[in-house]
């Protein structure tokens, strides 16, 4: 658990970095973008580099074999190049001087993200790998909750400390990694890991999807879909809205989605609880009911305590959904079969991810800032439609959990 700790530092980090990201680049690219759906556009780039290039850096890393380990050597390339490219990015000098050094920044970050991923189950017997990713996913959200908190108060005395604040916990976090985490330096030893790693990545193609796409798989990831689309647009868009639409300044935009990510995080091992004794389905179902709730709130609330107020409960109904989401499509399958439903709701997830942030920017640009959270009910409301189809039961006693990207994100 020492151990486990120590490497959440390196999701601690990504997560901290994202959320600045998402919170501060919209109003680096306003000057530049009038369309509010390019900007959407522009904030999907990290998202095709995890559907492209973060799966093949994280199976050539399954090969790698060096003094320093499998892993480490990509972190050791991708965390100071990481580092450098966050903090050129406030400092840049115009619109094309920014775009390369987001493209290089997000570049660099997916170099080492599947290899940090990788990190904990290399290092964890399969025992602990549930009670190691909980402790992972804890680190995470409290990082988003520094960049949030922080960060706001960081950019309003100067827009370059935020990412100044991020590439310092990126090389102290490799530091800590580097210097406490000793992998095994055997090859032959790693074979059948290699072989276990081969069959998660490239799951997709090694199993039968006609076998795996069944009613309920495709009933569920079609919610999966929708509900990504609801917050995925909601989490790239928001400081925008606040600024736009509710006339908040910059940094209390970005402090405001800290209740959201805090209240997250204080929930997600109660709604893991939950989905044990009551049913992952329908933990999701109450959580996906809350949420729509709350976004559609959301559209009527011009008070900022009822804002911040109702972001925090909108934390609370995304964890009963996100921590239970990746379970229940693993729990309505075949044992052997993880390695393909892994990769189908890593690709719907990534591809509301891509979809969302320039559609509904572009709703934005025809209708307002109003369109956004009635958009996102929508979607959500779509979602609901879907689960809604799924007749299965699913199996309470599942307990497999995955690191989430924000983290998230």
């Amino acid at each position: 658990m020492k151990k486990t700790w120590l490497l959440g530092f390196g999701f601690f980090s990504i997560s901290l970095t994202w959320a600045l990201y998402n919170a501060f680049v919209p109003f680096f690219l306003e000057p530049y973008l009038k369309s509010t759906a390019m900007i959407g556009f522009m904030m999907t780039i990290d998202n095709y580099f995890a559907m492209f290039l973060q799966p093949w850096i994280g199976r050539r890393s399954d090969r790698t074999n060096t003094r320093f380990g499998r892993r480490m050597p990509y972190l050791l390339v991708g965390m100071p190049l990481a580092a450098l490219f966050v903090t050129l990015v406030p400092f840049h000098t115009g619109f094309l001087t920014l775009i390369l050094f987001l493209v290089l920044m997000n570049l660099s970050m997916s170099v080492y993200r599947s290899p940090v991923i990788a990190l904990m189950p290399d290092i964890t017997p399969e025992a602990k790998r549930t009670q190691a990713n909980g402790i992972i996913n804890f680190m995470g959200g409290i990082g988003a909750i520094m960049a949030f908190g922080g960060g706001s108060m960081l950019y309003q005395a100067d827009r370059s400390l935020p990412f100044l604040a991020a590439a310092a916990v990126t090389l102290v976090s490799l530091f800590i990694v580097f210097r406490f985490i000793k992998e095994r330096r055997g090859q032959a030893e790693e074979e059948g890991d290699v072989e276990t790693a081969d069959t998660v990545a490239g799951g997709l193609r090694g199993q039968s999807l006609r076998s795996e796409l069944n009613r309920t798989t495709v009933m569920l990831l079609a919610a999966v879909f929708f509900w990504f689309v609801s917050y995925q647009g909601v989490e790239a868009l928001f400081t925008l809205y606040g600024k736009n639409h509710l006339g908040m300044d910059e940094s209390a935009a970005s402090f405001s989605l800290t209740f959201f990510s805090l209240f997250f995080v204080l929930f997600a091992i109660p709604s893991g609880m939950m989905g044990s004794r009551f049913g992952k389905k329908n933990v999701i179902v109450a959580g996906v009911c809350g949420l729509f709730l709350v976004f559609a709130a959301v559209s009527f609330v011009k008070s900022l305590v009822m804002l911040r107020l109702l972001l925090a409960l909108g934390g609370i109904f995304w964890a009963c959904i996100n921590i239970n989401s990746y379970p229940l499509v693993v729990a309505t399958g075949r044992e052997s079969s993880i390695g393909t439903r892994t990769g189908l709701y890593y690709l719907v997830s990534s591809l509301a991810a891509i979809v969302s942030p320039p559609l509904l920017g572009q709703v934005i640009d025809w209708f307002g800032y109003a369109a956004l959270f009635y958009c996102a009910s929508g979607g959500l409301l779509l979602a609901l439609l879907m689960l809604l189809q799924i007749r299965q039961q699913d199996d309470r006693n599942a307990t497999i959990n995955l690191p989430s990207k924000t983290a998230q994100s």
